[in-house]
């Protein structure tokens, strides 16, 4: 599938070894002895460490309850396999594997691994570089898009594994993946809501790859300079400018919920957000003059979709001209970066690099915390 979708928002010290603390063991019967590996912020699934293997667990790879989807991945070979009811077995090394969201092509760039990718539906949608390089010189198939993405065409590619998002149709091919000997674990980072804890599924992708103390190392990184950015932030007592965002879609203004990723990076930011009294992690739904009537006086707009310029986007609505933060000027959208094909890169990094938004918003919201930066995802609309 294409990046996930979003109507608003949407380095490296190695770690020489990792702690392991017992635990209960994960549910079902399994002939396994192992230990817990403990994650710090992501809560979608669960990692243990045997003798030559690890066991992963992923309890939330969609909204609603489901049973959990397990994945042994074999470390070594010359161990005795652990028995049990496993979704997918995975042997190390890794020669070929296929994404099917742009937000997992960072965690092969950051792993070193891009050049193990094969297959990608709709590659017009990757922006790194790293990859655009491999399907420049035809290394990369394209899988199609949408509801055309050519699963058998992925089998014909014989991967090690192909990563699932359960954000479009991918589940309805599980069963094919499954008769064809394909591991195809499912990556349930969007579920996640705290910004650290979507970066922390790099360890997911890391463990089917056999780094995990690289990708622990990463995460360590991006996690102590999304900590230390929100830290200065609050420190500093600065006033919370009040914030806008989400756009008109079909007269529905949509926006993130409050405690939503967005509104949590908001929020991490120093910014007052106007529907901070609306819980819920996906996107509300509001009427225009509710909107109107909460935010017109907002001193800044965040996450306008992807309009070019101020003019533009009151062609497309002109109701948006009554807010005060397009009056002055103060609209920012996340299309900064964009691939040679029109990728948005904003969707492709933006979930492992939490830190980078936060800096991006804090920018925005406290010009004078950050003199010497310059924002990365996000642009202020200019008139014309």
């Amino acid at each position: 599938m294409s990046a996930p979708l979003s109507k608003t928002f949407f380095l490296f010290a190695f770690t020489a070894a990792f702690f392991i603390f017992s635990c209960t063991s994960p549910q079902g019967n399994f002939d396994l002895e192992m230990e817990e590996i403990p994650l710090d912020y992501a809560e979608g699934f669960k990692v243990f460490q045997g003798e030559g293997f690890k066991f992963i667990e992923v309890s939330k790879a969609f909204p609603g309850s489901h049973e959990p989807f397990r994945y042994l991945i074999i470390e070594e070979k010359e161990i005795d396999t652990p028995q049990g009811n496993f979704d997918a077995v995975i042997t190390l090394p890794i020669e070929k594997v296929i994404l099917t969201s742009t937000t997992h092509v960072p965690h092969l760039d950051y792993l070193g691994q891009s050049e193990l990718l094969v297959g990608f539906p709709n590659l017009d949608l990757i922006s790194s570089k790293k990859v655009r390089d491999l399907i420049a010189q035809n290394s990369v198939m394209d899988l199609g898009r949408g509801a055309q993405t050519n699963f058998e065409l992925a089998v014909d590619l014989e991967p090690d594994w192909i990563m699932i998002s359960t954000l479009g149709d991918d589940l309805r091919s599980l069963d094919l993946f499954k008769k064809a000997g394909i591991p195809a674990p499912i990556n349930g980072e969007y579920m996640e809501q705290h910004p650290l804890g979507r970066a922390e599924w790099i360890k997911f992708t890391g463990a089917l790859l056999g780094g995990w103390e690289k990708a622990d190392s990463i995460f360590e990184e991006i996690k102590s300079a999304y900590l230390n950015a929100a830290e200065q932030v609050h420190a500093r007592g600065n006033n919370e400018p009040t914030v806008i965002s989400g756009v008109m879609y079909n007269d529905i203004w949509y926006a993130p919920g409050a405690d939503s990723w967005g509104a949590q990076l908001l929020k991490a930011a120093g910014g007052d957000y106007v529907f901070k009294g609306h819980p819920g992690t996906g996107s509300l739904q509001l009427s225009y003059e509710y909107v109107l009537d909460k935010a017109q006086n907002a001193s800044i707009w965040i996450g306008a979709a992807d309009h070019k310029n101020l003019f533009e986007m009151g062609q497309a609505d002109p109701r948006y001209k009554y807010f005060e933060a397009f009056q002055d000027g103060q609209v920012y959208t996340y299309t900064l970066k964009k691939g040679p094909t029109g990728g948005i890169e904003y969707f492709e990094l933006g979930y492992l690099r939490p830190d980078m938004i936060l800096k991006d918003l804090i920018k925005i919201l406290h010009p004078d915390q950050l003199p010497e930066y310059s924002p990365y995802f996000y642009t202020r609309l200019d008139e014309k």
